[in-house]
C-alpha cells in the first residue's frame, strides 16, 4: 500500500496548482539585500576551492551613511607606539570609541595584543575597521569586551 497520492498534485479540482518555492519574504529597507540572493560556498565548476576576498559588511547607524563602502586609509598609521593610558575599564563602552571613528587609533587588547586600527563602524558590542599589519591595512572587527584600552589621534 502506498502512502503517496495516486493523483498528481494540483490536478484535482479545488486543489492548488504545482508548488513553486519562492523563498522567504523579507521587508525591504534601503541598504538591505535579501540574504538568500547571493550564493554561499565554493564557486561552481571543477577545480580547487579558492576563498573569495572578504568585503566589509553593510554599514550600520554609526558607520558610513548613505550605503557608502568604507575605504581603508591611503597612508600608514603613525610610526610610534603611544603610551598606554593609565586608566582602563573592565570593558570598553562602544560610545567611548565614537570619537575615534575615522581616526588612527591605537588599541590594547586584554590578551596583550596591541595595534593600530582605523575604526569605520561602532556597534553595540563591537568595533570594526581596518587594522594595520605592519605593511598594509586589512578589515578587522573586535568585541569591545576584548579591548583593554585605546587612544585615538587626529
Amino acid at each position: 500500500m502506498s502512502l503517496q497520492p495516486q493523483v498528481p498534485f494540483g490536478t484535482q479540482p479545488g486543489t492548488p496548482g504545482p508548488f513553486t518555492p519562492s523563498g522567504p519574504s523579507f521587508p525591504q529597507f534601503p541598504d538591505m539585500q535579501d540574504p538568500f540572493s547571493s550564493p554561499v560556498g565554493p564557486p561552481p565548476g571543477p577545480g580547487s576551492f579558492s576563498p573569495q576576498p572578504f568585503s566589509p559588511p553593510p554599514q550600520g547607524p554609526l558607520g558610513p551613511q548613505g550605503g557608502q563602502q568604507a575605504q581603508a586609509p591611503t597612508s600608514p598609521p603613525p610610526s610610534f607606539t603611544p603610551p598606554k593610558p593609565l586608566v582602563s575599564t573592565f570593558a570598553v563602552d562602544p560610545g567611548a570609541m565614537f570619537g575615534c571613528l575615522y581616526r588612527n587609533t591605537f588599541v590594547w587588547l586584554t590578551n596583550g595584543e596591541r595595534f593600530w586600527m582605523y575604526p569605520v563602524f561602532i556597534g553595540r558590542t563591537s568595533v570594526a575597521g581596518f587594522r594595520w599589519s605592519g605593511r598594509f591595512w586589512f578589515y578587522y572587527g573586535v568585541d569591545t569586551n576584548r579591548i583593554e584600552s585605546f587612544s585615538c589621534f587626529w
